[in-house]
């Protein structure tokens, strides 16, 4: 099983509050979780972050894998761990490949229609 470090939300609309837990990978965001083992909370101007680090090692040592912004929480809190950041793939574009022209202009649409219409 697979398990990730993330962030489930609560809280009222535009209120937001997470709680971080290790959950499978594959269950869904705010769904069924493992173990609950922090929180998180955005709206606070200090102390917005509060982890039980013995937990959050543990899991770490057994393979879990913090999600990016789990990641940065960790490493404020001073949890050491690998920050694990995946790089976006840059897709290469073609010099030389440009759209091709479009003919502008009534021409192109009166054309069009009169070749339709007859």
């Amino acid at each position: 099983m697979a398990t990730r470090i993330r962030l489930a939300r609560g809280g009222k609309k535009k209120r937001p509050f997470y709680r971080i837990v290790v959950a499978d990978s594959r269950s869904p965001r705010d769904g069924r979780f493992i173990e609950r083992i922090g929180s998180y909370d955005p709206l606070l101007t200090e102390n917005k972050v509060s982890v039980d680090a013995e937990r959050a090692k543990y899991w770490l040592d057994v393979g879990a894998k913090p999600s990016h912004r789990v990641s940065k929480l960790l490493a404020v809190q001073g949890v050491e761990h690998k920050l694990v950041v995946a790089p976006k793939p840059r897709v290469p574009q073609a010099e030389g490949a440009a759209k091709p022209k479009r003919k502008k202009g009534k021409a192109a649409a009166g054309g069009a229609a009169a070749e339709s219409g007859s």
